[in-house]
């Protein structure tokens, strides 16, 4: 195993990566919210929070965020939707394992 340069770079790299993911997190959870808030009202917006904090469900989440830099921060579409991408590519890789896995659930009853 070799301690070079690279190995060195990445862990001190690491936590700012991690402090930064957790930023995105964040802003489009904000960003999600007063989306839906705006298009939808409070208490729908209230729901896709829980759902995401609970079930793990962000899609709706995910959607609102878009709407929410698009529509209320301003922001014209494709910031709003870069904004947005790590959320999409997420939930895209996710919805495969997902059904992967309920279908060998299913076999083994």
């Amino acid at each position: 195993m070799s301690d070079g340069i690279g190995d060195s770079a990445i862990k001190a790299l690491a936590p700012v990566l991690i402090v930064g993911m957790l930023g995105l997190a964040i802003a489009q959870a904000i960003a999600g919210f007063v989306g839906i808030q705006h298009h939808l009202g409070i208490t729908v917006a209230v729901i896709a929070l829980l759902l995401a904090l609970v079930a793990r469900f962000t899609l709706p989440l995910t959607v609102g965020a878009f709407f929410g830099a698009m529509n209320v921060w301003g922001w014209h579409w494709y910031w709003a939707l870069a904004f947005t991408m790590p959320g999409l590519v997420f939930i895209a890789l996710m919805i495969p394992g997902t059904l992967a896995a309920s279908f060998a659930w299913g076999r083994k009853s």
